[in-house]
């Protein structure tokens, strides 16, 4: 392993505190709530999930049932892509299924235009109990700072990206966590690359959970629905989440004003959401601008279009090492909207003004909360670019 960022030997301690749900069930039981728990964990000179010297720790065997059915619930989403691209390709091999997945291949190539057009949103699936189970894992949760009058669209800017994204996917994708009976009457719609509404059954999927593409037709098709509409971006995008180290919210912003734009053009007003926690659910490897780690992973983003982070968590059976994320909590704080006029053609100055303005709100919601839920950071939100 190349060297670490300073602020990675921190992230596992940092989980120390959630991961010891994980122990076994006596141990739990004896503690009068979940807090004193984890104080009484920390503290404990046998932690399990300690690794200080190095040393993979495992998990016990006994643990309460819900603590299953969350890290089952990760394993969902995490996997999610490769059963489906493994389910088509087994349906591939049964020649009697040709003539139907052949006109499938078609048809989501080159006539299925939803991904573009508000997507197949069903309601039933974003309430599915594995979403909620996904949830509690870290846990996610989500604060309101305002109100937000069901009588426009918005475009939630989400930041920061994270490795995964774990807190866009669990707030804006699924109906698992606060949004719905905070925001009644507002539809968001979770945008990502085109490129995956390529990928049989596995685009279906993410449809049905109201996920659809980022392009600017698709953006403009759904913000033009009329009222409660709403798209959510995440803003910093691929080259952020080569900047998700724990402990720190380094944030690409200052170039990204194609969202900005389109706020303006469709009369959407503009909503920052910061989460709090999304950069500690993964340690990376030290890869600041300049090292060849860094240099790799920008080179393969330009040919292939997104990133490649060197990140670990711990396992699934295992409190060291490995592909699942940390039980970390993630709060997401939605802040006050950014009221923006309508303007099919707006200036340079008036895309600055509603980006300062933007700006602004989203410091607010940092300096606000950040000493409630980032009181481990190592640095203060910087916005690198």
């Amino acid at each position: 392993m190349g060297p670490r960022h300073p602020a990675s030997e921190t992230a596992g301690q940092r989980a120390q505190a959630h991961d010891v749900d994980d122990l076994p069930i006596d141990q739990t039981d004896a503690a009068s709530g979940d807090e004193k728990v984890r104080e009484n964990a920390s503290k404990s000179k046998n932690d399990p999930t300690s690794n200080k010297d190095n040393v993979i720790r495992f998990a016990p065997l006994s643990i309460p049932r819900s603590r299953r059915m969350q890290t089952l619930g990760v394993l969902f989403w995490a996997l999610l892509l490769p059963i489906c691209l493994s389910l088509f390709f087994l349906l591939l091999s049964v020649p009697v299924l040709w003539p139907v997945l052949v006109p499938y291949l078609v048809w989501i190539n080159f006539i299925d235009d939803a991904p573009e057009n508000g997507g197949r949103r069903f309601s039933w699936v974003r309430k599915l109990p594995v979403f909620r189970y996904f949830a509690e894992y870290f846990p996610i949760s989500m604060i309101k700072t305002t109100n937000l009058p069901p009588d426009r669209p918005y475009i939630f800017g989400y930041h920061p990206h994270g490795i995964l994204g774990v807190a866009a996917v669990a707030n804006l994708a699924t109906d698992a966590t606060e949004f719905p009976t905070s925001f009644p009457g507002i539809t968001p719609h979770l945008l990502t690359l085109a490129t995956n509404f390529t990928i049989p059954l596995f685009r279906d999927c993410i449809m049905a959970m109201g996920i659809c593409s980022v392009s600017k037709r698709s953006c403009e098709a759904i913000l033009r629905k009329g009222k409660g509409s709403a798209i959510a971006i995440v803003v910093g995008g691929a080259s952020e989440s080569l900047a998700a180290h724990p402990g720190t919210a380094d944030l690409t912003l200052r170039r990204r004003l194609g969202f900005i734009k389109i706020a303006i053009r469709n009369g959407a007003d503009l909503v920052p959401v910061f989460s709090f926690g999304e950069n500690d659910v993964y340690e990376q490897l030290s890869n600041q601008e300049g090292t060849k780690i860094y240099a790799l992973q920008k080179k393969f983003q330009a040919v292939f279009g997104f990133t490649l982070p060197m990140f670990h968590g711990r396992g699934l059976f295992n409190y060291s090492v490995g592909l699942m994320p940390y039980r970390h909590p993630i709060v997401s704080v939605v802040g006050k909207p950014i009221h923006v006029k309508q303007n099919a053609n707006p200036t340079k100055e008036e895309i600055q003004e509603v980006q300062d303005r933007y700006i602004e709100e989203l410091m607010n919601i940092w300096e606000t909360w950040k000493d409630a839920y980032a009181a481990n950071r190592t640095k203060e939100l910087t916005i690198v670019a």
